[in-house]
């Protein structure tokens, strides 16, 4: 297996791998035996780019957030982390809502000592929050830069015109600006295309897109009249055989994946980490199979003609 050449993240000086391996099923549906197996692997297989948020993986029954984070410390702790990228996100741990100075300040305290890190490299405002006035929010970040606890500022799940509220006030009050915006992207939602993407790319931006295989829906399990999965993300997943162009989608993905002898998730990320202004793309995997698929994204370049295909059958 070939190691990918790491890209460089937006304006920032972080050099990243073009899988960012995502930490939500750590210390949920990976134990900490499996989440250290994957992340030695990812590491190993030239990883070393890991995204997790503080509230995962509160939605779980007996957990209260903060779980992916201590797993995630337990392994950097154990194995070094001079050579790994560590992102963490603030706003829906249950302790920590919003974005306001002094939550984002309280709760980056508690990820770091979970994390076991005296910097962030990449600190998240997971989503936007309507409560707190946004330059309260995006000083209250730039503090944490000034202050040295976090090194860059990523934003999830803002609008185009929130992105460039924030950025806007950056640049008049001399606060440090986000490197990156975290959308969802992927073979069957393209939505940002029109606008975000146009953005990022005149802003320097970059893209890491989450849910790059549509909640699993591209890895090819669910299919129509196939037997109900049982994972958590099974029923948002199928919605995508609704209408022409979720099975369209697969068709290519098939046909591609067949002649490449790949997997049909290694096809559909080789197509998203090639698009413009995306630097890498986020998946998570809750063992070495499904991280196998994910690594081989190394070894796959997509011809202009598959390219072509795809973007048809995802229109």
């Amino acid at each position: 297996m070939n190691h990918a050449p790491t890209r460089r993240l937006g304006t920032s000086d972080l050099e990243v791998s073009p899988l960012n391996l995502g930490g939500n099923v750590f210390g949920w549906t990976a134990d900490k035996a499996a989440s250290f197996a994957v992340l030695d692997a990812f590491r190993a297989g030239g990883g070393n780019f890991v995204d997790t948020a503080d509230s995962y993986s509160a939605w779980a029954e007996g957990h209260t957030g903060g779980e992916s984070e201590h797993v995630i410390g337990a392994w950097l702790a154990d194995r070094g982390h001079d050579d790994m990228v560590i992102a963490t996100k603030v706003s829906q741990h249950p302790d920590f809502r919003g974005l306001s100075a002094s939550n984002v300040k309280a709760a980056a305290e508690a990820s770091l000592g979970r994390l076991g890190l005296e910097t962030i490299d990449l600190y998240y405002a997971h989503f936007d929050d309507a409560e707190t006035p946004l330059a309260e929010s995006a000083e209250a970040f730039s503090a944490l830069v000034d202050e040295g606890k976090v090194r860059y500022v990523g934003l999830s799940n803002h609008s185009p015109d929130r992105i460039r509220e924030w950025l806007a006030l950056c640049d008049q009050n001399g606060w440090h600006r986000p490197v990156c915006v975290q959308p969802q992207y992927n073979l069957v939602e393209r939505g940002i295309e029109k606008d975000l993407v146009p953005l990022a790319q005149a802003e320097n931006l970059a893209l890491l897109p989450y849910f790059g295989l549509a909640r699993g829906f591209l890895t090819g399990k669910y299919r129509p009249g196939a037997a109900d999965d049982s994972s958590p993300r099974a029923g948002r997943a199928r919605a995508y055989l609704d209408g022409p162009r979720g099975p369209r989608v697969l068709a290519v993905l098939d046909e591609i994946a067949a002649e490449r002898s790949a997997q049909l998730s290694t096809v559909a990320l080789a197509w998203l980490v090639e698009r413009p202004g995306v630097t890498s793309v986020l998946s998570s995997a809750r063992d070495l199979d499904q991280l196998e698929g994910l690594l081989a994204l190394s070894d796959l370049r997509l011809t202009a003609e598959e390219t072509a295909s795809l973007d048809e059958a995802s229109a």
